[in-house]
């Protein structure tokens, strides 16, 4: 019998090629501006020199990843550019003049109520303490981004209703109404799916991926002020967290033998 030679068991070329269509089509789309639309199919294949099923195939794993958005009727587009929402303490809204879009709100729900057993130990406050909790759906441009709950203790800003944060910044309103600056923060990030209600209010598909971000802040004497749950759109976001490097603890040489503990 004669034994099968090394060539015949070559990879498929198949995955290759697919991984060329795919940089082939990410080169377009560097082209193209938000809301422009590809080729159609037929012609974008035959520039590329593939088969139209590897190229459906990859405009599918393009638009599953917010890099394309499918129109019913009209085509597929190049998608926004996702935002890069690095892990500091700041506004949405300051966050979104700096990127040179407008910042906006929609009011979902308001309402002062006992805080619970769960969020009161987030606050660090008592479970009956009275807290005013806000639902916003945070625009940029008019476009949903994220949904926001917001919790803080009545006490801290009496007098505030949810219609007071539709157009301005919950910070910009603790700084300038109450005279409370945060001074500091700590945020949880899980990787979610949008429920019914948060796809339907950030309008995305439902169980599409979303960022889960919970925040607390405090001031200069250690007060939490604040308890925020937010759901981003995965489609429009990504998480950027700056690294460092520590230095290496080096242990000296050894001066002699060294005995082991009894």
């Amino acid at each position: 019998m004669a034994v099968p030679s090394a060539r015949t068991a070559q990879p498929p070329e198949e995955p290759v090629r697919a991984i060329d269509v795919a940089s082939a089509v990410e080169d377009l789309l560097a082209t193209l501006s938000p809301g422009e639309p590809l080729p159609p199919e037929r012609d974008l294949a035959a520039r590329i020199g593939t088969s139209r099923v590897t190229l459906r195939r990859v405009v599918d794993d393009l638009a599953a990843a917010g890099r394309l958005v499918r129109r019913q009727g009209a085509g597929t587009f190049a998608a926004a550019p996702k935002l890069a929402q690095p892990l500091r303490v700041t506004s949405f809204s300051a966050d979104m003049v700096a990127r040179g879009m407008r910042p906006g709100a929609r009011l979902v729900t308001a309402r002062t109520e006992p805080a619970g057993a769960a969020v009161a130990q987030r606050l660090e406050v008592d479970p009956a303490t009275e807290v005013l909790r806000v639902r916003r759906l945070r625009l940029a441009d008019d476009e949903p981004m994220a949904l926001e709950d917001l919790h803080v203790p009545a006490d801290l800003v009496p007098g505030l209703v949810g219609e007071d944060l539709v157009d301005t910044s919950f910070y910009a309103v603790l700084a300038h109404r109450y005279g409370v600056e945060v001074a500091s923060g700590e945020q949880l990030l899980e990787v979610t799916a949008a429920s019914a209600e948060e796809s339907t209010l950030l309008q995305v598909p439902l169980h599409a991926p979303a960022f889960l971000i919970e925040r607390t802040t405090r001031d200069a004497d250690g007060r939490r002020l604040e308890l925020v749950r937010s759901v981003y759109r995965g489609d429009r976001y990504r998480i950027v967290a700056p690294l460092g490097t520590a230095s290496p603890t080096v242990a000296p040489p050894a001066t002699g033998r060294t005995s082991a503990p009894s």
